[in-house]
């Protein structure tokens, strides 16, 4: 893929779809992210197990964001006790998202069930915290406790939590045995205020004999079939498709800004030091080279 310093990376026209059923009862959404783990696993070499974590985590970005306007974003910060090292992701308006965690390297036996054991890697304990910018004098903050650390769980905790209302999360991530994502996928079913108790009991009953979400995506290709295998017999009433891909929006003058504001003292340290200085994004991986001739100038814009 050829780089540029606002790239989005490929991804499938319309990988996520949303509707409403049951008298607009129920909000649904549902998202094939394949290309997406997989541009997140090129950029930041991640292990299976940090791969599948990750993935879980811009696709929960995602459902975060599917209500943002203008330049919004809002930001994921999951900050267990395991030995992942945390987690953040973050969506943008522009229906972009991106996310790194803090051991793109870490290994574990896989759990009783034989998978991938994402909630060991997270951490049982710890904090999610959701950061909502509208570009307000400050932003929106919000957090819950973890109560699994499988991500999707708690995901439907912080929903009940901060709307009062009862959310299903499913999120899955198929780690092929090169180290690529073989299938990625997630749907969030959400509830508003005063349904009927009958209804969220059907709806329970149904969701306990569906196929996990990866293998429900494998078979049909296309989030807004998944929503109608979720709803075989409901009507999906203003039914939207969206792309949503692995972006960045860093850039080289972002980061001279930073090294701007690092001040003098540093900044004559590098240039003394070592000459030259290079920046890497968390967010995407990319790096920033800056010469001895540049930070001199950026020095002297600063004495300047």
């Amino acid at each position: 893929m050829t780089e540029t310093t606002d790239a989005i990376a490929g991804q499938p026209q319309h990988n996520l779809a949303r509707a409403v059923v049951w008298d607009d009862q129920v909000q649904v959404a549902a998202i094939i992210s394949t290309e997406m783990v997989n541009e997140s696993i090129r950029r930041h070499h991640l292990t299976p197990l940090a791969a599948a974590a990750l993935g879980r985590g811009l696709m929960s970005a995602v459902f975060l964001g599917l209500n943002l306007k203008s330049n919004d974003t809002i930001t994921l910060r999951i900050l267990g006790n395991g030995p992942l090292g945390g987690m953040i992701t973050q969506a943008g308006a522009d229906q972009r998202v991106r996310g790194y965690v803090g051991n793109a390297q870490l290994e574990l036996p896989l759990s009783p069930q034989g998978k991938l054991d994402v909630g060991a890697a997270v951490g049982k304990e710890g904090e999610l915290f959701v950061t909502k910018d509208m570009g307000l004098k400050e932003p929106y903050n919000s957090s819950c406790h973890l109560i699994s650390g499988e991500i999707a769980e708690d995901l439907a905790y912080f929903f009940h939590q901060s709307e009062q209302c009862p959310v299903v999360v499913s999120l899955g991530v198929l780690i092929d045995v090169d180290g690529s994502c073989r299938s990625a996928a997630g749907y969030m079913i959400k509830a508003l205020p005063g349904i009927e108790d009958s209804k969220l009991q059907a709806l329970e009953e149904w969701l306990q004999v569906l196929p996990p979400v990866s293998a429900l995506a494998e078979q049909l290709g296309n989030p807004a079939e998944m929503l109608h295998a979720l709803f075989p017999k409901d009507k999906l009433v203003g039914l939207t498709e969206e792309t949503w891909a692995f972006g960045c929006d860093c850039n080289r003058q972002r980061l001279e800004r930073l090294l701007i504001n690092m001040g003098t003292k540093q900044l004559k340290e590098m240039i003394e030091e070592d000459g030259k200085a290079t920046l890497r994004c968390h967010f995407c991986g990319d790096t920033y080279d800056f010469s001895k001739a540049e930070l001199e100038a950026l020095l002297k814009e600063i004495e300047g």
